[in-house]
This record gives structure tokens, C-alpha cells and sequence, in this order.
């Protein structure tokens, strides 16, 4: 039902800044929650920030006043601004949307993936 394609990944340097873009397709994208999530080489994935349809948002502890989730639903994007980039954020990052069913409840996809590299 929902594609989701992400763009914006790359090789930065620590506290070097990187623009994360997520497009949806296939769905209500205003009704949708939306977010971000990592996953580093070994390590289970983990949640970075999400957004509501209403823009509510919710960060991890690692990435508080540092990231900055947000949304454009004339657009069907989602992006997360990174900045003061750290090593430890190197992972592959993923674009997640929900969609509410009748009888399943909600409903995750998820993009393809982006790698991110922070490293001198």
C-alpha cells in the first residue's frame, strides 16, 4: 500500500550536517505517522524520532537537540534534519510510516534503507 523512497544519505564529517529525505506514495500521507530509525552493523534497530499526522514529535535521548524530524503533506515527505553529527551515528537509516487498518490495527512500512557515514 505505502512505498516509501529515501534519499539524502552520505559520507559527512563529525559535526558536519546531513538532510534526510523520505517520499510516500500509496497511502493518506496527512493521517499517517511517520519516523525515523537506525540501524548500526551488529546492533538491533532502534528508533530515532517519529512525527504524528498533527506534528507531535518524539526523539531518542542520543539525538535530542541535535535531530529535527518534520513533515510536508503537500510534498508526502518526511525529512530529519542531523546535525552536530557524531561516529556513533553512523548507521543505515530507515523511513517508517503507519497506516491505521479496520482489522489489523496499524500497519508499518518501510523504505529501503540510507547509509549514513560519520567519520573523519
Amino acid at each position: 500500500q505505502m512505498q516509501l523512497v529515501e534519499s539524502g544519505g552520505g559520507l559527512v564529517q563529525p559535526g558536519g550536517s546531513l538532510r534526510l529525505s523520505c517520499a510516500a506514495s500509496g497511502s493518506r500521507f496527512s493521517i499517517n505517522a511517520m519516523g525515523w530509525y537506525r540501524q548500526a552493523p551488529g546492533k538491533p534497530r532502534e528508533l530515532v524520532a517519529t512525527i504524528t499526522p498533527g506534528g507531535t514529535t518524539t526523539y531518542a535521548d542520543s539525538v535530542k537537540g541535535r535531530f529535527t524530524i518534520s513533515r510536508d503533506n503537500a510534498k508526502n515527505t518526511v525529512y530529519l534534519q542531523m546535525n552536530s553529527l557524531k561516529p556513533e551515528d553512523t548507521a543505515v537509516y530507515y523511513c517508517n510510516g503507519g497506516v491505521v487498518t479496520t482489522t489489523r490495527g496499524i500497519d508499518n512500512y518501510w523504505g529501503q534503507g540510507t547509509q549514513v557515514t560519520v567519520s573523519s
